[in-house]
């Protein structure tokens, strides 16, 4: 049994070896996803998209308890839409995908398919809106979009992926401010508190932030090879699409002002951030909060009497109990079910057989530590919740660990490029503002600026890239 165990789990590139390939190998062997004939277009498998599912009905929670409602938009844009926006839709140009033909006759006009839904929801209120009886307006729709992306990789780039995107309303620029922070914030509240990833909480230089936006708050995550990943972005745009779509309203002082708007979007490409922040060379590790499975039932010597009906009884107390649970009590061997399950990160792993249930007990097996647990079988539900809790912890703990260890302060940008070459991670500096040195760091260094973070830390005067005076402290590093 051993001897299969150790079969199965080789069939995963070791992460120090190859990471890329390792994390390709998570991807299809944990039943995540799956390549189609088309380039850059997946199948979100069913344990993949149920992942999602947990993400998503956590999110849908939160911004019901703020005030949102859901809407659904049209997939298509016209073009004569799309280029109501300037900036916006230059931004967005080299992605697009169109439309030309409606059956067998081409179409007056290119219909692209939404690669995000401003235009049409900035369409839409321009119907309604009238009076600022009518704002805010807060809305949020889950759909996929498409983005014609040259390069694809499982999660990461997709050229049609899921997400939501929220797009709101306000009568001043001060509520529509308050509104991007207050959704990043809960944005920040699912990576810490849900998938257990810590985050960098900022927002990006004029080069990096969303077309159209005067400001891109961001959450900057920190992956098991220390590169980064961008996660959950909240984008405040001023009143720029408004004036371009002729949006506007009574005030309660008679006079016509125009309102304020924000938008703010979460993707299935946090997906591939719970696998390169929490997996291991045996497969998938997941947060038990966002698990499919958090705990999966193998019987041990099932064939004997009443074994079945034992784990069964289990299983029933923890599913009333609130538990996502399974029994696996096929016909296959117990080392190559261990293997399997460690692969798709399942938290915990209960083992029953004669034995224990002569001593009234189980065990229990940890998916991030592989800690072995003999416990009893009475207040098994607490016992269980006490566990998933503690995975949560000691997997953020770990995260944040690996955050920590890898941000280094650098003066100069020779200091900056030494540490990226010889130890990855995040690069912090003082910075002028120019976009020239901005640029500079890139070709010079290889990292992007990852965020200007809210809460500085003064590392100096003088900007380490050309040594004049500095402006803000910034995160640099290579990102996927």
């Amino acid at each position: 049994m051993a001897q299969d165990s150790k079969k199965q789990v080789e069939q995963i590139t070791d992460m120090e070896a190859d990471f890329t390939q390792w994390y390709t190998d998570v991807c299809i062997k944990a039943e995540l996803i799956d390549y189609t004939s088309m380039k850059g277009i997946f199948v979100l498998r069913p344990y993949g998209y149920a992942i999602w599912e947990n993400i998503q009905a956590y999110m849908d929670k939160k911004f019901k308890e703020t005030g949102h409602v859901n809407v659904a938009m049209p997939m298509l844009i016209p073009e004569s839409l799309l280029q109501k926006e300037k900036d916006h839709v230059e931004g967005f140009a080299p992605e697009c995908a169109w439309v030309t033909h409606g059956g067998s006759e081409e179409l007056e006009e290119r219909l692209c398919i939404r690669p995000t839904s401003e235009t049409l929801f900035c369409d839409h209120w321009s119907h309604i809106v009238q009076s600022h009886r009518d704002l805010p307006l807060l809305y949020n729709q889950w759909c996929s979009v498409l983005r014609w992306e040259k390069t694809s990789r499982p999660f990461l780039r997709h050229r049609e992926f899921l997400w939501q995107e929220g797009h709101t309303l306000h009568a001043t620029a001060e509520e529509a401010i308050e509104e991007t922070e207050r959704m990043w914030n809960v944005y920040a509240d699912v990576c810490e508190n849900l998938l257990a990833m810590p985050v960098v909480k900022g927002y990006k230089t004029d080069k990096e932030k969303f077309a159209g936006a005067e400001r891109t708050y961001t959450l900057e995550c920190m992956m098991h090879d220390k590169k980064a990943l961008q996660n959950g972005t909240s984008h405040y745009f001023g009143d720029g699409f408004a004036k371009a779509f002729g949006i506007a309203f009574t005030d309660k002082d008679n006079q016509q002002k125009t309102p304020f708007e924000t938008s703010w979007g979460y993707s299935t490409r946090t997906i591939a951030g719970i696998i390169m922040t929490h997996g291991d060379n045996r497969g998938l590790v997941l947060p038990p909060r966002v698990a499919p499975t958090q705990v999966i039932i193998i019987p041990v010597a099932q064939h004997k009497e009443g074994v079945l009906e034992a784990n069964q009884k289990v299983m029933d107390t923890l599913k009333a109990a609130g538990f996502r649970v399974k029994m696996d009590d096929s016909d296959k061997a117990p080392g190559w079910k261990f293997a399997e399950y460690e692969m798709k990160g399942v938290p915990l792993r209960l083992e029953l057989g004669p034995k224990d249930m002569e001593k009234n007990q189980c065990v229990l097996v940890r998916r991030d530590s592989g800690e072995k647990l003999f416990v009893s079988l009475d207040g098994i539900g607490e016992t269980v919740a006490k566990l998933l809790d503690d995975i949560h912890d000691s997997l953020y703990a770990k995260a944040l660990k690996n955050l920590q260890d890898n941000t280094f302060p650098a003066y100069s940008l020779e200091e900056a490029k030494k540490l990226q070459e010889e130890k990855g991670g995040f690069i912090k500096t003082m910075w002028c503002g120019d976009l020239e040195c901005e640029l500079k760091m890139k070709e010079e260094a290889g990292m992007s600026s990852r965020c200007i973070p809210l809460e500085q830390e003064h590392l100096g005067d003088v900007c380490a890239i050309c040594g004049k005076s500095a402006k803000h402290m910034v995160y640099w590093g290579v990102a996927y």
